[in-house]
């Protein structure tokens, strides 16, 4: 999106006419010149002007997840960023002397109009500055007056009252210099008598005025247009009131017609409802957390789900953030130690072990990146678990080679495919290891090891879902049963003793979800022993699990 609004903005800087101006160089001075003198009218033409500047500005929720008040970063994180990208003495200046624009009257062009009363004021300090200085020199110079004390003070007092009016602007631009409007914000946030009143959000709220009011003087100032994206994530992390103190801040920011602040909302909205719904700000609402998303929203966007082509480009963006898998590097370590081992007669053992494993984890992720292999189409979709499954095959693979010590079995595919399988059904992957642990503990059959997990499944299927109200949570993190089904019937049809060796090296699956069922299904065999009832079932989860 910013590559997009760039190229924009250049196109429209190549067909306008008027080059936008920036406050740097000579062009603060002018910028000054202009907050001091001029009032900034907004015209119809500078409505008509397509050439906009976007100011991106990331809010990170979870960095400020630790405060009373989140909100209060998101507005401390505005004014900061904006203070920073157009200067800080522009935007100080404009508190002291900046003059709120206003509309044109009728079809005029003409943007900027002459404060008169700055000027005579201006000119009054002058003139009564220069008076008094006139009348101090004088006194002081000239022969037969100087001895006069009376005129002495007359001039002194008339010169440091002239004077008073620009020492005190001169002082109030760099006290606003000085302090930031976020640091302003964070003294009011510290201060625990005046948060609870009602002055408190009237400040905060004309802060966020003054930045709007001085938006759009820069608006008119560089003949462009400016609008403030702020994108706000990791707000699914964050406390449930945290999250609806951000989202009633939004609603604040936007209230007026014409602010110019665009509102990027990167969430979930199966964990954003829950939080909403359990805070007081749903009263009046139903309880209904998806109707206030729907009423704060205004253009919802739902990410599709990822194609082929960009699940292996977020794969390889998650290869690029470990040195040691990226493909180029670990080439050249296999090379460069194998042609070591071809001069030196004996090598170390700990470094043949070491090159093999690297050679493993080279064809695993080749596997991944093959769009050809099916092992592709399982990668999932949220950039997190990419990461987490790239960071789980090398340690995978590592153990393996470790306690097996025969390179060759099981393959690093059949090691990337288990992880993946660990990664997107955790809880029915615990279920079949479960049910293949209670079998081997039992009476195993002879044919034991050789029975793929999907019909072991299959088989234990009913019992998993009379436990479906306990492992409600849990089920919660599979991904689609469809092709939990078509990964262990078709593509990767494990067996019982490929389980049992991926067992014990299997580091990114929770092993007490396995624990949490072994227990329920014991239960749940003693209650039918002893004819008691069945474990309670929720309304909501009715039908057979897939």
């Amino acid at each position: 999106m910013r590559e997009e609004m760039a190229r924009r903005e250049e196109a429209e800087l190549r067909r306008s006419h008027q080059k936008p101006r920036s406050p740097e160089g000579w062009g603060l001075l002018l910028a000054l010149w202009y907050l001091a003198f001029y009032k900034p009218i907004i015209t119809e033409g500078h409505l008509r002007r397509k050439n906009i500047e976007f100011i991106f500005i990331r809010f990170s929720a979870w960095q400020y997840a630790g405060c009373d008040k989140l909100w209060a970063g998101l507005v401390t994180t505005l004014c900061d960023n904006i203070r920073h990208h157009f200067g800080a003495l522009p935007l100080s200046v404009y508190h002291v002397m900046g003059t709120r624009p206003r509309f044109a009257s009728g079809f005029s062009q003409k943007e900027w109009v002459l404060k008169t009363g700055t000027c005579l004021k201006l000119w009054g300090l002058l003139f009564i500055l220069g008076a008094g200085l006139s009348i101090l020199l004088v006194a002081l110079l000239v022969p037969g007056i100087k001895d006069h004390h009376a005129l002495k003070v007359v001039g002194s007092a008339v010169t440091s009252l002239s004077g008073s009016g620009l020492v005190l602007g001169a002082v109030s631009v760099l006290k606003n210099l000085l302090v930031s409007e976020k640091q302003k914000i964070e003294r009011l946030t510290n201060s625990e008598k005046f948060t609870s009143q009602l002055g408190f959000m009237s400040k905060v709220r004309r802060e966020v005025e003054v930045l709007v009011d001085y938006l759009a003087f820069m608006e008119i100032f560089e003949r462009r247009r400016l609008r403030v994206v702020l994108e706000i994530t990791s707000l699914d992390i964050c406390y449930p009131e945290k999250v609806a103190g951000v989202l009633n801040a939004m609603n604040t920011l936007l209230s007026d017609t014409n602010t110019p602040f665009i509102f990027i909302l990167a969430v979930d909205p199966s964990v954003i409802v829950p939080c909403l719904e359990q805070t007081g700000c749903m009263k009046g609402l139903a309880d209904n957390g998806y109707l206030y998303l729907n009423r704060t929203v205004t253009l919802p966007f739902s990410i599709p789900e990822m194609g082929a082509r960009s699940r292996l480009q977020c794969l390889e963006a998650a290869v690029q953030t470990r040195e040691d898998l990226m493909y180029r590097i670990i080439t050249s370590n296999v090379e460069r130690r194998r042609a070591k081992c071809q001069h030196v007669p004996a090598t170390p053992t700990g470094r043949e072990a070491d090159a093999e494993a690297v050679r493993c984890i080279h064809e695993a992720f080749r596997c991944l990146h093959d769009g050809a292999d099916p092992l592709a189409r399982y990668l999932p979709t949220d950039g997190t678990h990419v990461r987490r499954i790239v960071n789980t095959i090398p340690i995978t693979l590592r153990l393996l080679l470790h306690r097996t010590g025969t390179p060759g079995t099981p393959s690093p595919r059949a090691a990337a495919a288990w992880v993946v399988l660990a990664d997107q059904w955790p809880c029915r992957l615990s279920w079949v290891l479960q049910c293949l642990e209670d079998a081997w503990q039992s009476h195993p059959a002879p044919d034991l090891g050789g029975r793929s997990l999907w019909s072991i499944f299959q088989e234990n299927l009913g019992e998993l879902s009379a436990l479906r109200q306990p492992l409600h949570n849990v089920l919660s993190l599979d991904g689609d049963p469809e092709l939990f089904q078509t990964f262990l019937a078709c593509d990767f049809p494990f067996a019982a003793r490929d389980a049992r060796a991926f067992l014990g090296v299997t580091v990114n699956l929770d092993h007490s979800i396995r624990h949490k069922m072994g227990l329920l299904r014991g239960l749940d065999r003693l209650q039918k022993i002893w004819g008691g009832p069945p474990p309670p079932t929720s309304p909501k989860a009715t039908g057979v699990i897939p």
